[in-house]
């Protein structure tokens, strides 16, 4: 076996399920799920149709660098959303199925394990991060919230995880922290992989959160250098199941990305590449979406007392919550009392610097419908008022 897997650290969601071993929930109230970032609003009929009117695409081995189609139709989408004047399909677009399997196959492509590596991931995150950093032969390299990546010896860095709107705190980077880290790029000669999967959930339709893409192109960096962007249908199309999203940026690193993909056998069937066109296509079902989330923030935020803290997030589905007593014990105790289920911020964060920079904070996904989630937090603020 690959002795790397040993390095792995348990899945948040079966450390959840640990703990939750032999404390039975409430039986009087029924359960209400927000853990898991899955989105639970219908998948646009639009997407549905132009899947099943393209079953043919089934006896197809499709291309691994995708349609043409599907490029240009990805590229046009980013073009649009992120104002600029153009973007190859040939060189610098590469449809990948979901943006969870390219975030980690990136590394084992981009990463020497050869000499000391080093891969820097946000903390809390994502944990598929620090996961393809270990199987990449890297070592993790956390940046605490609120840190600043000057602070870091970025000496053997050779890739950077950077997550915006962030999961699971919503905020988004601003342009003064991409002008930072595309410095430190270039002095220290380190790849940028921009997990933007909740890039098209936020609630103020006047101000789009900021992409690096779209960064890069106001800072003067129009070849994208050392930056690639990651991009989802999950969550702005609704449609998880698809395993449909993108990877987009510097044509040098894609090469040798697709050149790894070719080999990791991880082409995208030519139907769900047809839904997916339908998909980028249409900006109607992403505005409903985002109405529909905001009508869920606006209800549930004015519910959240001290002793809670949260704040409205910049960005994604997700509440931040800061809890009066260890994450875990609140999380255990809330589904045994109530039966609504959330997850540790601790889980989704490493000790680092000192610090574990999720403790005393769950994560709250508003994905269930909007009468679930205001009778989730009226449930969690009765337990929290209690303590």
């Amino acid at each position: 076996m690959n002795p790397r897997l040993g390095q792995l650290q348990v899945y948040p969601f079966e450390r959840l399920r640990a703990l939750l071993a032999g404390a039975a929930p409430n039986p009087a109230l029924r359960p209400i799920d927000l853990t898991i970032g899955e989105p639970k609003h219908p998948t646009p009929a639009l997407v549905k149709d132009a899947l099943t009117g393209s079953l043919d695409g089934l006896a197809v081995y499709p291309r691994t660098a995708g349609t043409p189609e599907l490029r240009q139709a990805i590229a046009r989408w980013a073009c649009r959303r992120y104002s600029l004047a153009a973007l190859d399909p040939e060189t610098q677009v590469l449809p990948v199925n979901g943006s969870r399997e390219a975030l980690f196959s990136f590394a084992q492509a981009v990463v020497d394990s050869s000499r000391p590596a080093k891969v820097v991931c946000p903390n809390p995150f994502y944990q598929i991060y620090e996961g393809a950093a270990l199987l990449a032969g890297a070592a993790p390299l956390f940046l605490n919230d609120g840190m600043c990546v000057d602070a870091l010896n970025l000496e053997g860095v050779q890739l950077l995880y950077a997550c915006s709107p962030g999961n699971p705190t919503g905020r988004v980077m601003p342009l003064k922290a991409w002008q930072r880290l595309f410095e430190l790029s270039d002095r220290h000669d380190f790849a940028i992989a921009s997990d933007e999967c909740y890039s098209e959930i936020y609630c103020d339709e006047t101000r789009p959160p900021l992409g690096a893409l779209d960064a890069a192109r106001q800072l003067g960096r129009p070849g994208f250098r050392r930056l690639v962007v990651f991009s989802s249908l999950s969550k702005r199309s609704n449609a998880p199941g698809m395993r449909s999203g993108f990877v987009a940026g510097d044509a040098e690193l894609l090469k040798h990305f697709l050149h790894y993909r070719t080999y990791h056998g991880s082409a995208m069937s030519h139907s769900i590449q047809r839904a997916s066109i339908a998909a980028w296509n249409d900006e109607a079902h992403v505005r409903e979406n985002r109405r529909l989330y905001a009508a869920k923030y606006a209800a549930v935020l004015p519910l959240i007392q001290p002793p809670l803290e949260t704040e409205m997030p910049q960005g994604g589905f997700y509440l931040w919550i800061r809890t009066p007593v260890d994450d875990a014990a609140f999380a255990r105790e809330l589904h045994r009392q109530y039966n609504v289920l959330v997850l540790p911020g601790s889980y989704l964060a490493r000790e680092a610097h000192g610090t574990n920079p999720g403790r005393n904070h769950v994560r709250v996904a508003l994905v269930a419908t909007l009468e679930e989630c205001v009778e989730a937090l009226g449930r969690i603020m009765q337990f929290a008022k209690a303590l």
